[in-house]
């Protein structure tokens, strides 16, 4: 399974939008410091996620968060 995933910084509240196979291992890697456009703003956890057999559909849906009308589908649902 693939995952499309937000994430929170507990230490500023930004939001990172992502998509990996391995959620669990990829929010280790974000907390490590090994993901350069996360690194500054540690810790991370997770705030939503949804899981896709494909890897191109996690990809769309992680594309779509990151448009207008995601962030607005996002807020009206309440999760960000």
């Amino acid at each position: 399974m693939f995952y499309s995933y937000i994430l929170i910084s507990e230490k500023t509240s930004r939001h990172y939008y992502g998509h990996c196979e391995d959620l669990e291992i990829r929010l280790k890697r974000h907390n490590a410091g090994k993901v350069r456009s996360t690194k500054a703003y540690l810790p991370w956890k997770i705030q939503y996620f949804e899981e896709f057999p494909t890897r191109a559909e996690a990809a769309k849906r992680e594309k779509f968060y990151k448009s207008i009308n995601g962030y607005q589908w996002l807020q009206s649902a309440g999760i960000i």
